[in-house]
């Protein structure tokens, strides 16, 4: 047992500070320490209290453990490191602990060494996009650092006051951090192009070409639905058989041509197989429309590998084909396409999009499947910090 005089020397264990002596507390506590071989191993001692003047009556620090954590040091340092090398499954086996642990744990870990870094140092160039982490339109916004590939922000939510948070964060890291940011890439949703126009009017604002080609490839996909709902119309089908009390009608002729064209039509010329260059040759012969479609999208596409120079005209001349095309779909994306010109034509002369940033949610998407999902973000964007942000666990002791 400690003597008063060591007990009033002690720190509060929520921030540190020195505090005196409160009271003994609720008695002894126990903390998980990491195993012997195959023998459990906890750590036994008194937790009084003391009075810091910031948090009131609080726990008493202890070096081997954080403030109000079950397990030791150590054994955060080694679960964290195995939460980035391995399944959480595996995890739990080997530590013996339940899954629910493993999320908090990680969650602790992260704010620990958030603590001691500044994630905004030298940001200057960013990519911004949204991933989906989980089924009801679950959603996450990251910020990646183009210079250095890593994740170095996340939160849950894709909206205007989500996008508000990151640039308070950069603001409150280090005064007139929002003015260093040079160049922005993002897919062109207005909840991110208003709060950066707002917050960084002197950022060059750059439209990711995946996603511009993308919107040309969702009009395309439009027009080759409707003319096989029109090829079905006219008599392309047949009555297979019932099943569940339901017909089960399958399309024939030009109609079931065109349901196995989309590969044809999406892929990109220099890819296309020998039976899709004959289907794309059939589509000319026998659906103009839909071929002028695919024409406009190959021209959009062809925008983006033109030097800087030619690419305003060269999209400009695309804008102008769209307008008149007479396709529904294609008439509504060069409206679109009009509004975002500067930032397309931005994307182009600097080489910027945001593959990099479709990089790291493919990497966050491999984390969530490797846990098996979590129950809270905050765990899940722990693991992705530690994983992505530079900034891996050490196993202890090494």
């Amino acid at each position: 047992m400690c003597d008063h005089d060591e007990l009033a020397r002690g720190r509060c264990g929520r921030c540190g500070t020195r505090a005196s002596w409160y009271d003994p507390g609720e008695g002894r506590r126990r903390w998980r320490g990491l195993d012997l071989g195959t023998v459990e191993v906890f750590l036994e001692a008194d937790a009084p209290r003391v009075n810091c003047p910031t948090h009131g009556p609080t726990v008493r620090q202890v070096p081997w453990a954080r403030h109000a954590a079950g397990h030791t040091l150590a054994f955060d340092q080694q679960v964290a490191w195995l939460a980035t090398q391995s399944s959480k499954s595996a995890i739990t086996q080997l530590m013996r602990i339940a899954w629910r642990t493993v999320g908090a744990i990680i969650t602790r870990v992260w704010a620990d060494t958030a603590e001691g870094i500044d994630a905004f140092a030298g940001l200057r160039r960013i990519g911004i996009d949204e991933i989906s982490y989980k089924r009801k339109h679950k959603y996450l916004t990251v910020v990646v650092d183009h210079d250095t590939g890593r994740l170095v922000w996340a939160k849950a939510g894709r909206d205007r006051a989500t996008m508000e948070e990151f640039f308070d964060a950069l603001e409150a890291s280090g005064e007139g951090r929002c003015a260093q940011i040079t160049h922005v890439t993002a897919d062109g949703a207005e909840w991110i192009a208003n709060v950066v126009r707002e917050r960084c009017p002197q950022a060059v604002r750059c439209a990711d070409p995946f996603h511009v080609v993308g919107w040309a490839t969702d009009a395309l996909d439009a027009v080759r639905r409707d003319a096989w709902n029109q090829a079905r119309r006219a008599g392309n089908t047949k009555v297979y058989g019932w099943a569940a009390g339901r017909r089960l009608v399958v399309s024939t002729g030009h109609a079931r041509a065109l349901k196995n064209a989309r590969y044809a039509l999406w892929k990109n010329p220099e890819n296309l197989t020998e039976n899709q260059q004959a289907k794309l040759a059939w589509i000319a012969k026998t659906d103009p429309r839909l071929y002028r479609a695919y024409l406009l999208k190959e021209g959009l596409r062809t925008v983006f590998r033109l030097p800087p120079d030619e690419a305003a005209d060269a999209l400009d001349r695309w804008i102008a084909w769209a307008r008149r095309c007479r396709i529904e779909s294609f008439v509504k994306i060069q409206q679109r396409i009009a509004k975002h010109r500067d930032e397309i034509l931005a994307a182009i002369e600097h080489g910027l999009s945001n593959g990099l940033v479709e990089s790291v949610n493919t990497k966050i998407r491999l984390i969530t499947r490797m846990a098996f999902g979590f129950r809270s973000p905050d765990a899940l964007i722990a693991l992705a910090m530690l994983n992505l942000g530079g900034h891996r666990p050490a196993l202890p002791g090494r």
